[in-house]
């Protein structure tokens, strides 16, 4: 998160971040996804790379979900969020 901010003291057009929950616990994962939530609210353009599809799904406007470096589905995040492939393939249920 301290690299996020220092990040953003330098007034990026662009905030990219990958794999930014990588190693966190449960409770920094979520202020983590809040703080990404708030960002992109003030204005800030941000491409998230994340393993975790549940919360990137949450905080993502548009999302492309790659399988073994393919591109399988995209579309806005919302739609995805209840796609059937989705929820079978990659959320196993």
């Amino acid at each position: 998160m301290l690299a996020i901010g220092r990040g953003l003291m330098a007034e990026p057009k662009l905030l990219i971040l990958d794999e930014p929950s990588l190693g966190l616990s449960p409770l920094l994962v979520e202020e983590l996804f809040t703080l990404i939530k708030r960002i992109n609210a003030d204005g800030m353009a941000l491409l998230l790379v994340e393993q975790n599809v549940v919360q990137s799904l949450e905080v993502a406007q548009r999302a492309y979900i790659l399988d073994n470096g393919m591109f399988v589905l995209e579309g806005k995040a919302a739609d995805l969020k209840n796609d059937p492939d989705l929820k079978r393939t990659y959320l196993g249920m």
